[in-house]
């Protein structure tokens, strides 16, 4: 009579393969890229429109201003009414075209929205490659809007 022999894998073997693989994951993850990609993008032009509704909704609910701070040097748009922010990564273009002042005085970086509804305006710019929106704030009616953008890669 002949032993038989069973075939496959030990234990043994199997942690050592695995042993393996998690040293090659943990030696080739720093190199794998992590750029905003462009639904990431979208993302971040979505969360930043939503802080400022809020923010333009808690002024008329409160029947107060509430001014967005939009501070592009340090890349966080932070709420007035809550303590939401949104952090802006730093691959991703960040620009914002504010007023000087508002309501005659100095808007410091701020989108100010009134008890009217209404704002001093403004707009942020996220871009990254050929990718970008705007986050407009009409200054006339508060109405927040995101506009596509499509850039030429020359």
């Amino acid at each position: 009579m002949s032993k038989s022999s069973q075939s496959g894998f030990t234990l043994l073997e199997m942690v050592c393969v695995l042993a393996l693989i998690g040293m090659m994951a943990a030696v080739l993850l720093p190199y794998v890229p992590r750029h905003t990609s462009r639904s990431r993008l979208q993302g971040y032009a979505l969360q930043a429109a939503t802080l400022l509704k809020e923010d333009r909704n808690a002024a008329i609910r409160r029947g107060m201003n509430v001014a967005t701070l939009v501070d592009a040097g340090s890349r966080v748009i932070r709420s007035g009414a809550t303590a939401d922010m949104v952090r802006i990564p730093d691959d991703v273009h960040f620009e914002a075209l504010l007023p000087r002042t508002c309501s005659r005085h100095e808007a410091l970086s701020t989108i100010s929205f009134f008890a009217s509804g209404m704002s001093c305006g403004g707009s942020i710019a996220l871009s990254r490659g050929d990718a970008g929106y705007e986050i407009r704030v009409n200054w006339l009616t508060g109405r927040i809007e995101i506009a596509s953008r499509s850039y030429a890669i020359n």
